[in-house]
């Protein structure tokens, strides 16, 4: 099927959605570096020398937590800011299944939510939860894969409950301390078990129960996720390379 195989949550191959969408802004910020003479990243830059070899906190099988966290949810900011479109469905719809007791405003689907906002969010489930960095990479996979299959966007009606699915199903399939859906409620005190559980039914159906990741899709969500980085001047942490952590390399 020629529409499954250019999705990136499945095929290899297929580019990550997330990084199309951050390209409009990134040639706008270029264009913007030119006139202003300023090149982008090249205060942060850290580049090897021949005496010290720098490298960053992050490697595939351990990505660095907080610049992963920023990164996907940099990630979701540009889904929710070049939306094609508002297509979406009542179970994610905050309004009609609200997170919090506080009434959600008339206009709620017209505003979108800037970055720090949504990292806050993400970060609070995160570290309540004590989740990885890996678990915040597959739920990057699977909003994309469920906004394909699905075929809706990610928009400001809708974007908390998207993400807090995509994070129970990563944080049960993936995480090796298994969190369950009533510790989430201890988190978002507001919201109910069976809602959770209604939620978590519906994404996994619109994911037509595909819960696997490849290694190699999960490494191409790593490496874009590493471009975007670069693209908004967003550094992983650099620290010079001890003699133990290149054995650990090697």
């Amino acid at each position: 099927d020629l529409a499954l195989e250019s999705n990136p949550s499945d095929h290899p191959r297929a580019s990550t959605i997330f990084l199309s969408k951050s390209q409009t802004d990134v040639r706008e910020k270029r264009k913007s570096n030119h006139i202003n003479h300023v090149s982008p990243g090249q205060l942060t830059k850290k580049y090897s020398s021949c005496s010290t070899i720098f490298i960053d906190d992050s490697t595939v099988s351990q990505p660095n937590l907080r610049s992963t966290i920023k990164c996907v949810t940099l990630a979701i900011f540009y889904h929710i800011k070049n939306r094609d479109s508002d297509r979406s469905l009542d179970i994610f719809d905050e309004k009609s299944h609200p997170l919090t007791r506080e009434e959600v405003p008339d206009d709620y689907y017209k505003h979108d939510p800037d970055h720090k906002h949504i990292y806050r969010f993400v970060r609070t489930l995160f570290s309540a939860a004590q989740l990885t960095a890996e678990c915040a990479i597959v739920t990057l996979v699977y909003l994309e894969r469920l906004l394909t299959y699905a075929e809706i966007d990610i928009c400001p009606s809708n974007w908390k409950r998207i993400v807090l699915g995509a994070i129970l199903l990563a944080s049960k399939v993936w995480d090796d301390q298994a969190v369950w859906n009533v510790d989430y409620c201890q988190i978002l005190k507001d919201i109910t078990v069976e809602d959770m559980n209604e939620m978590e039914r519906h994404f996994l159906e619109l994911l037509q129960f595909n819960i696997n990741v490849p290694a190699s899709v999960y490494a191409k969500y790593y490496f874009d996720l590493r471009s975007l980085a670069d693209d908004n001047n967003l550094s992983f942490l650099l620290e010079p390379l001890s003699k133990e952590r290149a054995q650990k390399l090697e």
